[in-house]
């Protein structure tokens, strides 16, 4: 069974974007993400940050999130059920983001 590490060294590889792009988009040294790769418990906020870069999903690979919230979301029983309904808030979290950057980028053309 592979370790994070490996998966992101993986998915890193994958992705063709050089090494030292990725570090430094982090603030690391290339020593850092070669370290990354060996360490078996990346933190999850490390995991984040470089799917964010390379734009990967990490989250069929390595479990990132379970998120109990305090607020009443709908009951889901079904695991597939479940996935529906957070990718679909993804998506329409995204959307309202793309809104907001195209009424930014509007408003600083004036």
């Amino acid at each position: 069974m592979e370790h994070r590490g490996e998966i992101i060294e993986q998915a890193v590889r994958k992705s063709g974007m050089p090494l030292v792009t990725i570090s430094k988009k982090m603030g690391k040294s290339r020593r850092w993400l070669y370290l990354q790769f060996e360490n078996p418990l990346v933190s999850l906020d490390v995991v984040l940050q470089i799917g964010k870069i390379i734009y990967y999903d990490f989250s069929d690979e390595i479990q990132l999130l379970k998120v109990h919230t305090f607020v009443s979301e709908p009951e889901i029983s079904n695991v597939q059920e479940e996935i529906v309904y957070w990718k679909e808030k993804y998506f329409k979290v995204m959307e309202e983001y793309h809104i907001l950057l195209k009424k930014i980028a509007f408003l600083e053309m004036k």
